[in-house]
């Protein structure tokens, strides 16, 4: 299917790695020129020499930590003229209220919620009243909460309020926000979070395999399915979606438990 992306431009935070780095490869494949954003600057460096040896695009490396709103607004201007936003990075903590502490929880807060808020920001700006997408990649702990990842939860359900609150009227000045929730994808932050529910639920963060067993299709989602969506939502094909939210999640949310 074409998505109708040829020509043009995303910025995708959190680019280094996992669904950032599967989202580059599908936009990639659809003929968008790309700005990766991310601390591990090496690791964007391969993936762009790996992306532009394979198709006809330009890609642009922002190696930055991205915690703050200076550094948001900054990458904004230096990614100048793009069309599609895909907020990305994110690192919430996992544990429970006796382990996890303000500090760990602002911190992760600065990146990814305000994160998320700071640079939307500047984009509608920059796009208000032409077009444009922004894609926030948020997760299903926003609406299926869950005690041992209660930061988690509460983030990302202000991130889903925020796109909701923007994306209801932003049609209005051309602009669409979507919100994606994906719920487990076989991510390197996935098994940091899986290893954490083994201990609180087998004792033994070895055993987090087991939990799969569990899930829906006994599995969880793989990058490309995350990223396939994403593509598709900031595609012209979608183009009267917007203020809402996408669970991708095999139906976890839907049965209201993560395990």
């Amino acid at each position: 299917m074409d998505l109708q992306l040829k020509g043009k431009t995303a910025l995708i935070t959190g680019a280094s790695k996992g669904i950032g780095a599967g989202l580059a490869k599908v936009l990639a494949a659809e003929g968008c020129n790309l700005h990766l954003a991310a601390r591990d600057g090496k690791a964007m460096r391969t993936l762009s020499t790996e992306l532009t040896s394979r198709f006809d695009i330009s890609v642009k490396v922002h190696e930055a930590d991205l915690s703050c709103s200076k550094a948001m607004n900054e990458l904004d201007i230096a990614a100048n003229d793009y069309d599609m936003l895909f907020n990305n990075a994110g690192d919430i903590p996992a544990g429970d209220i006796e382990e996890v502490s303000d500090e760990a929880i602002r911190k992760g807060f600065d990146l990814k919620v305000f994160g998320y808020i700071s640079l939307s920001r500047a984009f509608w700006r920059r796009r208000k009243d032409q077009d444009g997408v922004i894609i926030n990649i948020i997760g299903n702990s926003g609406e299926n909460w869950d005690a041992a990842y209660f930061a988690g939860s509460t983030g990302n359900a202000a991130l889903m309020s925020f796109t909701k609150a923007l994306g209801g009227r932003s049609l209005n000045h051309g602009i669409r926000i979507i919100g994606v929730n994906p719920g487990p994808v076989a991510t390197d932050r996935m098994l940091k979070i899986m290893r954490r529910k083994a201990i609180d639920i087998l004792g033994d963060e070895t055993r987090w395999e087991e939990l799969y067993d569990h899930y829906p299709g006994k599995r969880p989602a793989t990058v490309k399915e995350v990223a396939d969506l994403c593509a598709f939502l900031a595609s012209p094909l979608a183009g009267y979606i917007t203020g809402t939210i996408v669970t991708i999640d095999g139906g976890i949310s839907a049965r209201g438990s993560v395990i």
